[in-house]
């Protein structure tokens, strides 16, 4: 086995154990609701704290990673652990957001280190699939806690649900430093993603058509963006609260539903990462767009048996969750990897933040607006990357 292939591997596993209690919170989120008597709007803070987190040390943590990427990545299991204790052990409302706010940052320690080591050590040419495996693995995770929590007795109290099936995160302590021990001995003698030099950076440049794309870069973080509001919206308020409210599911209907749109994307993302290697990022990423409205739209307005379909087809299109990262690189010369990565991540952390927080805070009076604008937003989104990718066809191919 190559080091390449073990560090990504090592990175794999370690993802994937981390989100197992990110799969958990979804289907208990109702249950945590009727405990602690929280209204729609604090139920909308709860599940967006973890994105505000994520969003607020995403720059921070960029930073970090410039040289001292080993520490984030030991550190990122830890807070993890830390924040599922506070949820458990407390209950109410301050302790609620505390927990979710520590995941928040945790996993952005393990996802933003794990994206720049790839995006940094992977060959172009199979950047697509590396990524699809990283987010595969943390699909498993997410599948693995919402099965977990299905398949535990209903009566079982929601922390008691929540710790079992957030304990595989005790794992990625052991996995964490297979990685880092695997990671390149440059890495050791010199900050492994700091800024080159000027020398370097134009040497860089003079090979690259791509670097410094501008125009490719923006389309990236607004796509990002994009899917993320509506990851946010449809994973972590209308699944769980549609399925309990308006349609009757207990705790273990609303898992099946999360475990639909999860196992769907868990059959599509190596497939669909080898169909970006192989047909071109902004191809696939544009019908990713337009099946991620569809699904929007299935979801927030039809009756359970379409709304099911529109689990399928969320499902399908967050296997393209890090099609958008595939475009960033394609404009960013690696000197820039890990600082726009970073910015990156605020945007998309932000959708992640805004995506139920608005939800809770429109649900009572203007409900239809958000998902109907968003629709709107990701099938203009679809037709600019169609655009883009017939006038630069060298870059985005």
């Amino acid at each position: 086995m190559t080091p390449a292939r073990r560090l990504l591997i090592l990175l794999c596993i370690t993802v994937g154990t981390m989100t197992c209690s990110l799969g958990a919170f979804p289907a208990l989120l109702p249950e945590i609701g009727a405990a602690a008597r929280l209204t729609d709007l604090e139920l909308g803070i709860v599940a967006g704290a973890f994105g505000l987190s994520r969003m607020v040390v995403d720059i921070p943590v960029g930073l970090l990673m410039t040289y001292h990427v080993r520490r984030a990545l030991l550190a990122a299991p830890v807070f993890m652990l830390i924040g599922v204790a506070c949820m458990v052990a407390g209950g109410s409302l301050p302790w609620l957001l505390l927990g979710r706010a520590l995941m928040g940052v945790g996993q952005t320690l393990g996802m933003l280190g794990g994206l720049t080591t790839i995006l940094r050590t992977r060959d172009p040419g199979g950047l697509a699939s590396a990524l699809n495996a990283f987010e595969f693995s943390a699909m498993i995770g997410l599948v693995a806690g919402v099965a977990t929590v299905g398949a535990l007795p209903g009566g079982l109290p929601w922390h008691v649900a929540f710790a079992v099936a957030s304990a595989p995160v005790l794992v990625s302590l052991l996995t964490i430093r297979g990685a880092l021990a695997a990671l390149p001995p440059a890495d050791a003698a010199r900050p492994w993603f700091a800024r080159t030099t000027a020398a370097g950076a134009g040497a860089e440049r003079a090979t690259s058509g791509r670097a410094g794309d501008g125009t490719v870069v923006a389309i990236a973080f607004a796509a990002g963006t994009a899917v993320a509001l509506t990851y946010g919206m449809v994973e972590s308020f209308l699944i769980p609260l549609r399925g309990s409210r308006e349609f009757g599911l207990d705790r273990a209907g609303v898992a099946r539903l999360l475990m639909v749109a999860q196992a769907c994307d868990i059959l599509a993302l190596l497939p669909l990462g080898a169909l970006a290697d192989r047909r071109g990022t902004a191809r696939v990423l544009a019908v990713v767009l337009v099946t991620y409205a569809a699904a929007l739209g299935l979801v927030a307005f039809a009756t359970l048996p379409y709304a099911v379909v529109g689990c399928v087809l969320f499902g399908l299109a967050m296997a393209g969750w890090m099609l958008p990262l595939g475009l960033l690189r394609a404009g960013t010369p690696s000197s820039e990897v890990a600082w726009r990565t970073a910015l990156y991540r605020v945007f998309v952390d932000g959708g992640l933040f805004l995506g139920p927080f608005l939800s809770g805070l429109l649900a009572a009076r203007y409900g239809a607006l958000l998902p109907s604008a968003l629709m709107a937003v990701l099938l203009g989104l679809s037709a600019v990357v169609l655009l883009l990718r017939r006038a630069r066809r060298p870059t985005l191919v």
